[in-house]
């Protein structure tokens, strides 16, 4: 997909498998620009260091349930930011509750994707939050 490989990505999640695992998904759609972070209080830290260079984040792919910050207080924390308001985010769960769902929804998470998830499935959420944010797919 065009237009991805423009973009800086934060991929957010306690576990490295997971986290492994989501980078080569993006690296699949053509991502290059990748940092990792094992949790939300690492991830806001990595947000601002990269901004402070002159190189903010343009999308978050975020686990929800992590030690220290989770995903949710992450995003939250994100849109009450006048920094991070607009940066794209994805949440990456397991948990389908509808309560968990409409907390994202009203935190103004862009789009989730429930674990386990197939590569298709990654790609369309990533593909929508692109067309919303970006203007393409």
């Amino acid at each position: 997909m065009a237009g991805y490989s423009d973009l800086r990505f934060l991929v957010v999640d306690d576990m490295l498998t997971m986290r492994k695992i989501i980078t080569q998904q993006l690296r699949n759609l053509g991502v290059t620009l990748i940092t990792e972070a094992n949790d939300g209080t690492v991830a806001w830290d990595t947000l601002e260091k990269s901004a402070s260079a002159g190189a903010p984040m343009n999308f978050i792919v975020s686990d929800w349930n992590m030690p220290e910050m989770k995903g949710i207080d992450l995003l939250k924390k994100c849109r009450a930011s006048t920094n991070y308001k607009d940066v794209a985010f994805l949440l990456v769960t397991a948990e389908a509750e509808a309560t968990q769902v409409k907390e994202a929804i009203l935190a103004g998470v862009d789009n989730y994707v429930i674990k386990p998830f197939t590569p298709q499935a990654f790609q369309e959420k990533l593909g929508a939050i692109f067309a919303k944010r970006f203007g393409a797919k």
